[in-house]
């Protein structure tokens, strides 16, 4: 189960960096910023939530090698 919510985190990682990359910035007529800013911490999160899932899976590793 940790395997899997791992790679799905990363993926959804990459999917929103790619997303974000794509859709890109413009300036508003009236001079405000347009940008797809809530795919940044939303990455953020699933980063962390990946990293958190590979150091559950090391840390029961060696748990299990005790």
């Amino acid at each position: 189960m940790i395997k899997i919510l791992t790679w799905i985190s990363f993926i959804i990682v990459a999917i929103c960096g790619i997303t974000y990359q794509i859709i890109g910035q413009e300036i508003a007529p009236d001079g405000t910023l347009i940008e797809p800013f809530f795919l940044i911490p939303i990455a953020w999160l699933f980063l962390f939530i990946g990293i958190f899932c590979i150091v559950v899976r090391y840390v029961r590793s060696k748990i299990k090698k005790s």
